[in-house]
C-alpha cells in the first residue's frame, strides 16, 4: 500500500513563500513521478507542477517562475516551493504518484493520492 502525506500548508500574505512537502511511504519512491494539483473554493482540481522518475519537470502557466518542484529519494519526499503566492494560489494542494504514464499534468493518469493541504493567501 503507497501512503501520500503532505504538509507545509498555512496562511500567509501575497508575495509571501511557503514550501510543501510530500512524502511517500509503502513503495520504492524513485520508480514514481509525482505531481502536485490543486483545488480552490467552487473550482475544478488543476494541475501544478510535475517531476518524473528521471527529473523532468512541467509547470502550469500560471505558476511559471513563482514554484519550483523538486524531489529528495534518499528521503522519499518531493517539494513544492511556492514564492511570490497570489491570492489566487489559496487552494488545498494535493500531491500524487503516477508509476507508469507520460502524461503527468492528467490527474486522471495518477494511481495513488495525498489527502490535501490547505494553502491560503490573503491580500
Amino acid at each position: 500500500q503507497v501512503q501520500l502525506a503532505e504538509s507545509g500548508g498555512g496562511s500567509v500574505q501575497a508575495g509571501g513563500s511557503l514550501t510543501l512537502s510530500c512524502t511517500v511511504s509503502g513503495r520504492t519512491f524513485s520508480r514514481y513521478s509525482m505531481g502536485w494539483f490543486r483545488q480552490a473554493p467552487g473550482k475544478e482540481r488543476e494541475f501544478v507542477a510535475a517531476i518524473s522518475r528521471y527529473g523532468g519537470k512541467i509547470y502550469a502557466d500560471s505558476v511559471k517562475g513563482r514554484l519550483t518542484i523538486s524531489r529528495d529519494n534518499s528521503k522519499n519526499t518531493v517539494y513544492l516551493q511556492m514564492n511570490s503566492l497570489l491570492p489566487e494560489d489559496t487552494a488545498v494542494y494535493y500531491c500524487a504518484a503516477i508509476e507508469r504514464g507520460t502524461n503527468l499534468d492528467r490527474q486522471h493518469e495518477y494511481d495513488y493520492w495525498g489527502q490535501g493541504t490547505q494553502v491560503t493567501v490573503s491580500s
